[in-house]
C-alpha cells in the first residue's frame, strides 16, 4: 500500500480530484488530500475527506494536531505527489520555490516523485512564463500528464488546456508507484 499526496488547485476541472481520489483508494492506496483556498471555491474538503477516509489539509493554520507540521509529515510519508488539476499559479510556486500553502510546502519538502497534470484556460497554459515554469520544474526532475492538445475549455474557447482523462492520470500515478 502506496501513500499518494493528492494536491487540488483552483480550477473548474478540481471536481474531478474526487474521481482521482476514489479510483487511488480502490486501487489500495492511502491517499491524503491537500487543497489550495482556492481550490475550495470548486469542491469541498468534505468531499475529498470522505473519499480519502482522512482530513484534507487546506491551510497551514490546519496544521495543530501533533507536533510535527501536517505538510512535513506528509512529504515524509509520500509515495507520489500527485497534483491534479494544477494551476498556472501552483506551478509558478513550484518553479520558484514559493511555499505560500501546504501544497507548496509539501513540493518543497518531500523527496517523492512528483506527477503533475496542469488544467487551466489556453492562453495562460501557453503563455512564456507558463511553459517557461514548466522547463523549470521538468529540468527539477517533475513528470507533466497533459493537459490535452484540443478541446472545448470551461471558459468557452477552445484548444489546449483540459485535464486529462482521469484514467490517464490514474494510470500515469500507477506507473510511478510501481517504479
Amino acid at each position: 500500500m502506496k501513500t499518494v499526496i493528492l494536491g487540488i488547485t483552483g480550477s473548474i476541472a478540481a471536481y474531478k480530484a474526487a474521481g482521482i481520489a476514489s479510483q487511488l483508494v480502490k486501487n489500495g492506496h492511502h491517499v491524503h488530500c491537500v487543497m489550495t483556498r482556492s481550490a475550495t471555491e470548486f469542491i469541498t474538503p468534505l468531499t475529498l475527506q470522505v473519499i480519502s477516509q482522512h482530513s484534507v489539509l487546506v491551510t497551514l493554520e490546519d496544521e495543530k494536531q501533533a507536533w510535527k507540521p501536517g505538510h512535513i509529515d506528509l512529504a515524509d510519508r509520500a509515495d507520489l505527489l500527485l497534483v491534479a488539476p494544477a494551476s498556472a499559479n501552483t506551478i509558478g510556486n513550484f518553479a520558484h520555490g514559493l511555499a505560500p500553502d501546504p501544497l507548496s510546502s509539501i513540493y518543497l519538502a518531500t523527496e517523492a516523485p512528483v506527477l503533475i497534470a496542469p488544467a487551466m484556460n489556453g492562453k495562460m497554459w501557453l503563455h512564456q512564463a507558463t511553459q517557461r515554469n514548466i522547463a523549470l520544474l521538468e529540468q527539477d526532475g517533475c513528470q507533466f500528464i497533459g493537459p490535452e492538445k484540443d478541446g472545448m475549455l470551461a471558459c468557452g474557447y477552445a484548444g489546449p488546456g483540459r485535464l486529462s482523462e482521469e484514467t490517464q492520470v490514474i494510470e500515469a500515478a500507477e506507473a510511478l508507484l510501481t517504479r
